[in-house]
């Protein structure tokens, strides 16, 4: 595979990720969280399955075990759980947090399948997470009552960025047999499932309706290019290099979203959190560093 396209590949993909903080946060100021990450996966969905047509690309019928764990990690679990703790943190600690806890959790729970981590990348993950320690506490500068919230909002981040570090794990096993289209439109119908009935316990989708045309923009932006664009290319990379590597998209996604977090909703990043962000660009350029010698292979790809 040519450097230029997966450098275009990962950029894309790590440009539509930031954007699903940014319209995540826009759509939640009228659509409940729950409800909104159903008619996330409901459009996606249906976008999937016409391209699935059209293509001709089969169901992992076969597998749908493996699927529907990975889609009850990543879609329910990851959704479910950043939707609501992104209702009580900025866009721009979740966009932070979630994205620089990915790759060491994913590469962790890669060892369970047999990815190998070398000693550079582990320190790599090391001085990065060491980063998303700095930005969390250094987002508590703020008054007690707020930085209450935000701690909880912070927490249930990192805990979505488990569950889609578990979700890759398993889905890199699938891939192993079935194409990354066919994981993906199964696994984004699992998920509307998975997340309908709770949806109903909000408003029951009765308040769809009402919703403003500023929120259906937001919540086309985070169904087809957070969520379309963006897991094609993610689960593609995850099939192509293995979860480990997939997973470092993720590093590629603060820079961007503090930036839209700035420009869309004014957030301003506060001082000890620019710190945090500096550290991890550190990490992850230890991470990605090669050494003289051959390092050895996370996955046979």
């Amino acid at each position: 595979m040519r450097q230029p396209v997966v450098v275009l590949a990962y950029s894309t993909a790590a440009l539509a990720l930031a954007a699903q903080w940014i319209s995540s946060k826009v759509a939640l100021n009228v659509a409940p969280p729950l409800e909104l990450s159903t008619m996330r996966f409901a459009i996606a969905s249906v976008v999937l399955v016409g391209i699935a047509v059209a293509t001709r690309t089969p169901l992992p019928i076969r597998s749908w075990r493996g699927v529907a764990a990975a889609a009850a990690l990543g879609f329910f679990g990851f959704n479910a759980l950043a939707f609501v703790g992104l209702r009580l943190t900025p866009a721009s600690d979740s966009a932070l947090i979630v994205p620089t806890t990915i790759p060491l959790a994913t590469g962790l729970f890669a060892t369970l399948i047999r990815e190998r981590l070398t000693s550079r990348k582990l320190a790599g993950f090391a001085v990065a997470t060491c980063g998303t320690a700095i930005v969390i506490v250094g987002g508590q500068q703020a008054g007690s009552e707020v930085s209450t919230q935000r701690l909880v909002g912070n927490l249930l981040e990192l805990a979505s960025a488990v569950c889609w570090a578990g979700s890759l794990t398993v889905a890199a096993i699938v891939l192993r047999t079935e194409s990354v289209l066919g994981f993906l439109t199964l696994a984004s119908l699992f998920g509307t499932l998975m997340l309908f009935p709770l949806g109903l316990l909000e408003d029951g989708y009765h308040d769809i309706a009402l919703w403003p045309a500023e929120t259906w923009t937001a919540v086309l932006v985070l169904s087809l290019f957070s969520t379309v664009v963006a897991f094609l290319i993610f689960f593609w990379a995850v099939r192509r290099f293995g979860a480990g590597l997939g997973a470092m998209i993720s590093y590629l996604v603060p820079v961007a979203a503090l930036v839209l977090a700035f420009v869309v909703l004014g957030e301003r990043p506060l001082p000890m959190q620019l710190v945090g962000a500096v550290v991890i660009v550190i990490g992850v350029r230890l991470a990605t560093m090669r050494s003289g010698a051959a390092e050895p292979r996370l996955i046979s790809a």
